[in-house]
């Protein structure tokens, strides 16, 4: 019974040790992707483009309001480009 128990336990160390070893390996490398990218692959440059038949029909100061709220909230990831009424 007590050699069942250790090849047991020795399976589960094996197991855990092999998990934690690939998850590891796992952030580890993600992060050094995700490092890399940001270092040498640029950024999409996005112009912040407003139609002319949107600033027509919103008032200027609400546009202003709308645009400032979404950079808050995207801490500025995300830029408006349009703004359309919903029906």
């Amino acid at each position: 019974m007590s050699e069942g128990f250790n090849t047991a336990f020795m399976l589960l160390a094996v197991g855990m040790i092999t998990v934690f070893t690939i998850l590891a390996l796992i952030v580890i490398f993600g992060n050094i992707l995700i490092l890399f990218v940001n270092k040498f692959i640029p950024e999409a440059k996005v112009k912040a483009v407003v139609s002319r038949a949107t600033q027509g029909s919103i008032d200027p100061q609400k546009l202003a309001v709308i645009v400032s709220a979404v950079d808050v909230v995207t801490e500025g990831r995300a830029k408006v480009t349009s703004i359309t009424k919903a029906e």
